[in-house]
């Protein structure tokens, strides 16, 4: 009886499988298989990631994926995307996803994320002149405020979820949104912190709205297939030395300082 037990335990007569056979196949192996890691992004939200008119991508992300390119000894090769498509593109056409990606609930139901990289809440922007009006949520979400939005992703999100009052206006061309403000079409937005920065930088007219106190926490990551262990522990390790050794504040400020 007890041998009968101990051979249902442990497999008794059975060929036992070799370890490698038993190795669940990885997205890693994959990239380093095929010699290129394709990163999707949406190439419209400066200073992470910005198709240029030759549609090469540049930005905080664009330098981010080479690196992680270069640890996989394979080539960064971009996808463009849309934010509203993001996740169903990630899964069908893409190794990772990039670009100023924040963590949320709903994306995690579908996807994996590495290990933030960075805390980054949502903040307002306006024009200088009109900031004094626009501090705090709700004093944004009044009658006459024209607050606009680029639409599927998690900025869209934020207002619906915030603005009872405010006048919503939706715009799809994240890369022109902010003429929208300057040219006086609209009033304020409400994106993340660290591009209402990144925008006042670009726009002397605008002024980000207290991005060191954000309206919201969240978090950026990067997209990864869900349940891919061994993948998600080596970005993860890259991203660990690449914060110890000081690269990522290198290209983190060579774009936002």
């Amino acid at each position: 009886m007890k041998k009968l037990m101990f051979c249902l335990l442990l497999g008794c007569g059975a060929q036992a499988l070799p370890a490698a056979a038993q190795v669940t196949p990885s997205r890693l192996d994959e990239v380093i298989r095929s010699g290129s890691l394709r990163v999707c992004m949406t190439g419209d939200y400066k200073p992470f990631t910005f198709q240029k008119a030759d549609n090469s991508f540049e930005g905080i992300d664009v330098d981010l994926a080479r690196s992680l390119a270069k640890a996989l000894g394979v080539e960064a090769r971009f996808v463009k995307t849309s934010w509203s498509k993001l996740s169903s593109d990630f899964l069908e056409k893409c190794d990772i996803a990039m670009g100023g990606v924040s963590v949320t609930l709903e994306r995690q139901k579908l996807v994996s994320f590495s290990a933030p990289h960075m805390v980054d809440g949502k903040s307002a922007i306006a024009r200088c002149a009109d900031a004094a009006k626009f501090q705090s949520l709700a004093a944004i979400d009044q009658p006459g405020t024209r607050a606009i939005v680029n639409p599927g992703g998690t900025n869209e999100r934020f207002a619906r979820a915030n603005y009872k009052q405010a006048q919503l206006i939706l715009h799809p061309d994240n890369v022109t949104i902010f003429d929208q403000i300057v040219q006086g079409k609209a009033d304020v937005m409400v994106t993340d912190a660290s591009e209402t920065l990144w925008q006042a930088k670009l726009h002397p007219q605008l002024c980000a709205i207290h991005p060191e106190q954000p309206l919201q926490f969240s978090e950026k990551a990067f997209m990864l297939p869900r349940g891919d262990v061994p993948f998600k522990e080596f970005v993860d390790t890259w991203m660990h030395q690449l914060k110890a050794t000081g690269d990522y504040d290198r290209v983190f400020n060579q774009w936002l300082k």
